[in-house]
């Protein structure tokens, strides 16, 4: 059982120390010139789809993000990247997210970002010259193949898709879909059920014969490089050599991969919500209504109070999980908490920032409607609100019978 989600929070409080230092303060600063000088004029560029930004915008993002020493800054020093805490990151990635294409341009949009994490933790040597240092310099993309149509999602455990043992190679078959980044990937993790019920992760170029990209799917979301695809394996050969980490550790792998990652989605989203208040609070200043400004109108002025508010208590909810993962800690149920708070809170800023706009809100005359719409998902990613709920419910209840 884990030791930390069920302790006193007063029990942390004093010894927890959020304050910056000189260097991650430089940082701040450096990835927040980035975004608004480099990346955000690039926002209208027409190297976009429904499907996200195409591969050229994507290397032109990350070319310029190597220029400003800002690319891939989680990954480890030893692998090309600036080696952050996870406080660190929390404040990177707020500003990163800031524009929709800010994760692109650092290498540190989803599934990308998990990946290279879970490959630093669990990837053999060989296996991370392959295919992680390549990525982590830019160079290639990677997708995250779990969820399927009629089996595994919030409940990974009911995964289809099977492999085989025949002679020195795995042999695959099954479908995925909304798999994020699918269309233009240069390797895929998959994820697949053994003969005795337990899992494997796998390695696999995407261009081998026996994967099918059988479709880019229409989602809300457009801020993603490669949308999101259904994959079809058939018969897909995997050397035993491409087991990543250990065979029948596939589930475990995956806690490994979504604890951290679902902390991540909080920080980048974040960078969202506050760049809609910001646009929110700017209108509400210039804008009149009946003689003063709409700010001072109680109903929009409180909008803007409960903004702070919610904005406030996502950012403090992340800091407080990433400084327990920088202690060493698992925090999967912090993770779930963090998740489902920030989640929600962030979403409310931003509905609010829509209904403050008005027109200006429903419309691409700012930045705000395209926030909206990207960020609904947010709920659903990595375990939907009410998973993580009846997750949390049951490790709750657990500690009283264990009390006893």
């Amino acid at each position: 059982m884990e030791a930390t989600w069920f302790l006193d929070f007063n029990n942390y409080i004093s010894k927890m120390d959020f304050s910056l230092s000189a260097p991650l303060l430089e940082l701040q600063a450096q990835t927040r010139r980035f975004i608004a000088e480099q990346v955000i004029p690039l926002e209208n560029d027409a190297r976009q789809s429904s499907h996200g930004p195409d591969e050229a915008l994507r290397r032109e993002l990350v070319e310029r993000a190597r220029s400003a020493g800002l690319l891939t800054p989680h990954a480890s020093i030893e692998m090309g990247g600036l080696g952050l805490s996870h406080i660190a990151k929390a404040i990177v990635f707020e500003e990163a997210g800031y524009s929709w294409l800010g994760p692109t341009a650092l290498n540190i949009h989803a599934p990308d970002e998990g990946n290279i994490h879970l490959m630093e933790e669990v990837a053999s040597q060989e296996q991370k010259e392959r295919w992680l240092r390549p990525q982590v310099q830019g160079h290639t993309r990677s997708c995250f193949a779990m969820t399927e149509p009629d089996g595994a999602g919030a409940d990974p455990t009911m995964l289809t898709t099977t492999a085989r043992l025949d002679g020195d190679a795995y042999v695959i078959n099954g479908t995925k879909w909304f798999i994020t980044g699918a269309d233009g990937a240069d390797y895929a993790i998959v994820m697949a059920r053994m003969e005795d019920g337990s899992a494997t992760m796998f390695l696999t170029d995407m261009r081998k014969p026996g994967i099918t990209l059988e479709r880019s799917m229409d989602a809300m979301d457009r801020c993603f490089t490669g949308g999101h695809g259904v994959l079809r394996f058939q018969d897909l050969p995997i050397p035993v050599g491409d087991v990543l980490g250990e065979v029948g550790k596939g589930f475990r792998y995956a806690q490994v991969r979504l604890a951290p990652a679902r902390l991540t989605h909080c920080m980048r989203w974040l960078g969202q919500a506050r760049r809609a208040h910001d646009l929110a609070v700017a209108y509400a200043a210039r804008r009149h209504a009946f003689g003063k400004p709409l700010g001072e109108h109680e109903g929009v002025g409180f909008m803007l109070a409960d903004n702070d508010m919610d904005l406030q208590t996502a950012r403090l909810h992340i800091l407080h999980t990433a400084w327990l993962l920088d202690q060493g800690q698992k925090c999967n149920f912090e993770s779930s908490r963090a998740k489902v708070i920030c989640s929600e809170a962030q979403w409310r800023v931003v509905d609010r920032c829509v209904q403050i706009l008005g027109g200006q809100g429903v419309t691409a005359e700012t930045a705000v409607m395209r926030i909206f719409t990207d960020m609904r998902a947010f709920r659903i990613y990595d375990g939907p609100s009410e998973v993580h709920r009846w997750s949390m419910a049951r490790k709750i209840l657990s500690a009283v019978g264990s009390a006893k």
